[in-house]
């Protein structure tokens, strides 16, 4: 539960700098659109896929961990699992699932023929966007439970990318897309409020330890 006497209380240990680093970012967050990576087998291209959700200022990252659980490599993602939300799941049902109640839409990424163009893509519904691996791409159940698919327009004889490099690009335009739209797709002030706790926390050593400090005052 929020309580804005102890976020007032922690921010006091950090530097203006860093607050105002903290409200610059959280001005470009979105959870309008939110991406999936489903089974990912080298681990390098989940934590890639991370840096690009931070980069590109996407608030939460979902990862489907059915065949191959991992942990994320702290040196390829930068530092970036610190500030984006990782949610894990053991079943693309249970995914699929928890976005639907959220009210996303399911958006499966394929190279095939029937797949709506990057930049043709609709970006007024919030969208969960799906990634699989490079060489057997989304499962059937993902495939078949997605209310569209979409597609980077490539003119090679190569005709995937690897997630990380698909990621970045599909996360590029769709937020560019949006930042030029009329569509509310910043985070709430309740959002907001969460993520600077989970932040500032994350940020002083022994925060715990403080708040029961305050608490106990």
């Amino acid at each position: 539960m929020f309580d804005q006497r102890i976020l007032t209380y922690l921010q006091d240990y950090l530097t203006p700098r860093r607050k105002a680093l903290f409200e610059k970012v959280l001005e470009e967050r979105t959870n309008h659109i939110t991406l999936v990576a489903q089974d990912v087998y080298q681990l390098h291209n989940t934590s890639a896929v991370v840096r690009s959700c931070d980069v590109f200022g996407i608030q939460n990252i979902h990862v489907i961990e059915e065949k191959f659980p991992r942990r994320i490599d702290k040196e390829i993602a930068m530092g970036a699992q610190k500030w984006v939300d990782i949610n894990r799941y053991n079943s693309a049902r249970e995914c699929i699932s928890n976005l639907r109640n959220k009210g996303y839409r399911i958006v499966a990424t394929s190279p095939h023929d029937d797949s709506l163009l990057l930049d043709d893509f609709d970006i007024s519904s919030r969208s969960a966007i799906f990634f699989g691996t490079e060489k057997e791409g989304l499962s059937d159940e993902v495939v078949e439970e997605a209310d569209a698919t979409i597609k980077i327009p490539m003119v090679g004889f190569t005709e995937s990318l690897n997630i990380s490099v698909s990621a970045a690009i599909i996360l590029h335009t769709l937020t560019q897309k949006l930042k030029n739209s009329d569509v509310e797709w910043r985070l709430t002030d309740e959002e907001k409020n969460l993520i600077r706790m989970d932040w500032t926390k994350k940020t002083i050593k022994n925060s715990d330890q403080i708040i029961e400090r305050f608490l106990n005052q």
